[in-house]
């Protein structure tokens, strides 16, 4: 059943449609090069209308890849598709999903420790690119672009490649990740035992003492030391660049609704790793940054 008649799944012009133009959302993020209005994480602002930070990452991220499963169960019946999808098709929905799974749901609900809140205008726009994007490579694995192994010939060892670039891109990725979230853990444990010497004191001078504010440890920020993060600042998001060009790889370089993903990726994020580095120098200052660039070791 179509939740939306011609959209969800799409029909074969809506998509066709939608590919196309998805490939200039690029031109669109020239706007994050012109302000530094970015409300989320380390430049959350405070405001009433605010989303909180683990809510908020949660409902924006998941609706991509339920959308993109959603596609591809039911969009080979409404195109009257008798055969399976190939494996290959499933292989590249698992491991979308996969991320996905790691990114809006474990990451934000289970593994951080805190996540600062989110304006709603940032929250908007990144649903809208996690559904159009769903639309677009759902509609390419579900029956508008490859319906069969015949269609895979002679890309076996490209998909092999692809899978293990993936793969090292993605715990890349999660690796970095944990790193930052690490500073978090490590405030809250320093928190806590001088929470407790401060307890042990009051108990040894009997002496009765004003309720204490326990500090969040939501805005605490230091210079991640490990891994990538030793040359440039954001390896988390090259490491994720790295990752959808593995994928790419295995949809083959003529794939557009890939190729468009992994480009927007790196339009919409590059302006912010930019930004962030600039963030860093006046924060830490350039003493503490040791030379290190944003995304590309003595380059930028």
């Amino acid at each position: 059943m179509a939740l939306i008649p011609n959209w969800l799944p799409p029909s074969r012009a809506n998509w066709e449609t939608l590919v196309w133009l998805w490939q200039f959302f690029p031109l669109f993020t020239v706007v994050q090069w012109l302000t530094s209005f970015y409300p989320v994480g380390k430049t959350s602002i405070q405001s009433r209308i605010n989303i909180p930070g683990k809510i908020g990452w949660a409902t924006m991220e998941a609706p991509g890849f339920m959308l993109l499963l959603y596609i591809m169960f039911t969009l080979p019946r409404e195109t009257g598709l008798t055969q399976s999808l190939p494996w290959a098709n499933w292989t590249m929905a698992a491991m979308f999903t996969l991320h996905y799974l790691y990114r809006a749901l474990l990451a934000p609900l289970v593994l951080n420790p805190s996540m600062s809140p989110i304006h709603p205008i940032p929250w908007l726009f990144a649903l809208a690119f996690q559904c159009v994007n769903a639309i677009s490579i759902g509609g390419w694995l579900g029956g508008h672009g490859p319906t069969s192994m015949n269609d895979w010939a002679g890309r076996f060892a490209w998909i092999q490649i692809g899978m293990v670039i993936w793969a090292a891109g993605f715990l890349g990725n999660v690796y970095h990740d944990d790193e930052l979230r690490e500073i978090r853990r490590a405030a809250a444990r320093s928190q806590e035992r001088r929470e407790a010497r401060d307890d042990d004191n009051n108990d040894k001078n009997a002496k009765p003492s004003a309720p204490k504010n326990k500090k969040s440890v939501d805005k605490v920020y230091m210079m991640p030391q490990n891994g990538l993060f030793r040359v440039i600042l954001y390896p988390h998001y090259v490491c994720e660049w790295i990752e959808w060009a593995g994928y790419w790889m295995m949809a083959g370089l003529g794939c557009v609704p890939v190729r468009s993903f992994l480009f927007n990726e790196m339009a919409t994020m590059a302006p912010r790793a930019i930004q962030g580095k600039a963030w860093y120098l006046k924060r830490f200052g350039k003493e503490k940054m040791a030379g290190r660039m944003a995304l590309i070791p003595g380059v930028v």
